[in-house]
């Protein structure tokens, strides 16, 4: 079942995306060869603290961290470590920021040092895949057209759209109706109405779109070792447009 937000709840989830950007904004300036994804994590658990937030991925079925940090061609769900970034590495920190019961969620792939012009422009293609389909999140549209944007886009840029992970509504709850795929056809799938609170995140591979599954079952990483990046927002259907809750 789909829950559509009310004005007060869409106002809440605001104050929480307005908190994990500026966590986000934040660790633009800290990440540079290193630093450990460890010491990011704990950077994240002690600001949201310190803001009256707090990390809703810590005990998530069993989830033991406040983020999740992948590295490369770690494509989601990387578990923070003490091994050291450097130069020329991507590094996508992924959070949901719970502030007084309200959620957001958000994902940015960071460079690390100077990277390479092929890392570069996946992140910028991946980047704005994200807000290419933004723009097909209006009243009436439906979510094939999300997915369709996002991937004619992406593949006409060579790369691949992760097919395995998928955005996904939010409110009370990480993880709610609907799935939001970044791939498929135009006029399919669930209407978009106004007060549905979705994130859209992309997740786009220099290789191939599949990927393969870490020991700990968690970590999925790309199938040829390529590099994979992922960009993601919480937005709001409204009757004026799609509003991002979390951008930076």
């Amino acid at each position: 079942m789909i829950i559509l937000k009310s004005q007060r709840e869409i106002e809440a989830m605001a104050k929480a995306g307005k908190l994990l950007a500026a966590c986000h904004r934040r660790l633009a300036k800290i990440i540079k060869p290193g630093i450990t994804t460890m010491q990011i994590d704990k950077y994240v658990d002690a600001f949201l603290k310190k803001n009256g937030g707090k990390s809703e991925q810590y005990g998530y079925k069993g989830y033991q961290f406040a983020t999740c940090a992948s590295i490369n061609d770690e494509i989601c769900h990387g578990f923070p470590r003490e091994i050291p970034l450097k130069k020329g590495d991507l590094v996508t920190i992924d959070m949901v920021v719970n502030l007084n019961g309200a959620l957001a969620d958000s994902a940015w792939t960071y460079a690390v040092g100077e990277v390479s012009d092929a890392a570069k422009k996946l992140m910028n293609v991946t980047k704005k895949s994200l807000y290419i389909g933004i723009e097909q999140a209006v009243i009436g549209n439906r979510l094939g057209d999300i997915g369709h944007a996002i991937q004619t886009y992406v593949e006409g840029e060579g790369y691949s759209v992760v097919r395995d992970f998928t955005g996904h509504g939010i409110g009370k709850n990480i993880h709610e109706e609907p799935q939001v795929f970044h791939f498929g056809s135009p006029g399919r799938g669930v209407r978009l109405k106004e007060g549905m609170v979705i994130t859209i995140e992309p997740m786009v591979n220099e290789g191939t779109w599949h990927s393969k599954m870490e020991d700990n079952r968690w970590t999925a990483r790309t199938v040829d070792g390529k590099l994979s990046a992922q960009y993601e927002h919480t937005i709001v259907i409204t009757k004026n447009g799609p509003v991002i809750l979390t951008e930076q």
